[in-house]
């Protein structure tokens, strides 16, 4: 299955509600139309052309003279032709035949004409979809901003749903499109990649696939497990490595991670790895002391060497909604935030978060996650993920 389609089907909470709110947006106010004019019934249809084989009977022909019958109105038992003064209209069995496609066209042959549900794009309309794109969680600036753009040039026109759908997916693509970029690689050795996030938004588990999926390049990583304090999330990053065969370093359960994070610069370094991929314990925006504990680890990093960390990616749980725009607001305070991964949008109906995201802050999106398979963490296609968020084909 293509990521394409597994994330359409994951997306389907998404998809499945704007789907159902932009039908009944339609339907509130639309009109049913005819796709094509249906054809005409048979009793507009001009009689068929007399065919030349057989030659009908109602075409009249000279009675002839021997076997003249002595009563006119008296229908002959034999098969030959017969024809009194005048033409009789007698229906035959070809008349029948001309006529049986006709008649059981317009019962059963016929298929009937194919509809659609359109509603003129008005005020009303807009508004309707303004409060859709709100509840998906795309917010208020970016949601008044598509549907403006939207409606540029085709207001007052009819739209059917799937006509939405599409400029729904296109002015979503045109947001994204600027955002989608891969996780820049860099000459320097080791690549430092600091990992932050809230608790439970997937860094652990990114941490692993990113590791898999690099080490599976031909590049060398070591990962360490600075979420001193969760024991789960070291074993969890220990099963990762030894799956992808990387080395992970820990620390005794609440050790310091700034000691940790600068302990595996050094063995990165004398090891000539490619990349160091540092996880960090989940920081809640309302823990001061959390959030100075990550500032240090970026302190002591930058000492061992000036332009680490070279990337700083904040994964981001889709199922939090609008909670994630504060979220990158205090990341990109403490820890400078490089790039974006957002993960479980499997598991929401509000995966237009991350549109809202990409018009508010312009920052890289890397690769987004729609399970916990390690090819369910894939790099961020922005038509793919416009398309699949508005339900609309492939």
């Amino acid at each position: 299955m293509s990521f394409f389609s597994k994330l359409k089907n994951r997306l389907l909470k998404s998809s499945s509600r704007l789907e159902e709110g932009l039908e009944a947006i339609v339907e509130e106010g639309g009109e049913v139309e005819s796709l094509a004019a249906p054809e005409p019934g048979p009793e507009y249809q001009p009689e068929p052309e007399p065919q030349p084989e057989p030659e009908p009977v109602n075409v009249p022909v000279p009675a002839p003279e021997p076997e003249a019958p002595e009563t006119p109105t008296e229908l002959p038992s034999m098969p030959e032709p017969f024809a009194p003064e005048g033409p009789l209209e007698v229906p035959s069995v070809t008349d029948h035949a001309v006529q049986k496609p006709g008649f059981l066209g317009r019962i059963i042959g016929r298929e009937a004409p194919k509809t659609v549900m359109r509603r003129a794009l008005d005020d009303d309309m807009l508004e309707s979809l303004e409060e859709l794109l709100i509840s998906a969680d795309m917010g208020v600036d970016t949601a008044l901003r598509v549907t403006a753009n939207m409606a540029e040039g085709r207001f007052g026109k009819k739209l059917s749903v799937d006509e939405i759908k599409e400029l729904l997916a296109r002015e979503v693509a045109r947001i994204m499109e600027p955002v989608a970029k891969p996780m820049p690689l860099y000459p320097s050795r080791p690549q430092v990649v600091l990992v932050v996030g809230v608790n439970g938004s997937g860094k652990t588990t990114t941490i692993g696939k990113l590791a898999s999926q690099f080490k599976a390049a031909g590049k060398s990583v070591v990962i360490a497990a600075g979420d001193t304090f969760r024991a789960a999330a070291v074993e969890q990053l220990q099963v990762w490595g030894e799956r992808a065969g990387v080395p992970v370093m820990t620390a005794p359960e609440g050790s310091d991670p700034a000691s940790l994070a600068y302990d595996a610069m050094t063995r990165a370094e004398a090891e000539g790895a490619d990349l160091l991929l540092i996880d960090t314990a989940g920081r809640l925006q309302n823990r001061a002391d959390l959030m100075e504990e990550l500032a240090k680890i970026v302190r002591v990093i930058r000492k061992k060497n000036p332009e680490a960390p070279h990337n700083t990616l904040l994964v981001l749980d889709a199922t939090t909604g609008q909670n994630a725009v504060n979220q990158v607001k205090i990341f990109q305070q403490m820890a400078d935030v490089t790039g974006l991964v957002m993960t479980k949008l499997d598991g929401t109906a509000k995966g237009g978060v991350l549109v809202a995201l990409a018009d508010q802050f312009g920052l890289p999106i890397h690769a987004i996650g729609v399970g916990e398979q390690i090819d369910d963490l894939a790099a961020f296609d922005p038509e793919e993920f416009a398309r699949a968020l508005a339900g609309a084909g492939a």
